[in-house]
C-alpha cells in the first residue's frame, strides 16, 4: 500500500475512536507534526473507503491543530468484523 496525499477536510473522525489523548502529551504530538512533518509521510493515517480514520485518530486531530491542509492516508478496505 502507497500513501497518498490529500487534503486535510477529505477525512473524517471516528466516532468510535478509543483513544485520547490531551493535555501536554497532545501539545508534544503537535509540536512534533510542526517540526517534523516528513514523519507523516513515513506513517501515514489510515482511512476506510469512506475516509473515516481507522488509526491516528490524535495524529488527524493534532495536524488540525498545527494547521495543515494536507496529510497523507493509506486506504483499507476492510469489512465491519475486521
Amino acid at each position: 500500500m502507497k500513501a497518498k496525499k490529500v487534503n486535510i477536510d477529505t477525512i473524517y473522525q471516528n466516532p468510535n475512536n478509543p483513544r485520547i489523548i490531551k493535555d501536554i502529551k497532545f501539545r508534544k504530538l503537535v509540536k512534533s507534526i510542526r517540526d517534523f512533518p516528513q514523519m507523516l509521510e513515513i506513517r501515514p493515517i489510515v482511512v476506510n473507503k469512506d475516509k473515516v480514520v481507522l488509526g491516528g485518530n490524535m495524529r488527524l486531530t493534532a495536524c488540525l491543530e498545527a494547521g495543515l491542509k494536507q496529510v497523507y492516508i493509506v486506504e483499507v478496505d476492510l469489512n465491519e468484523e475486521q
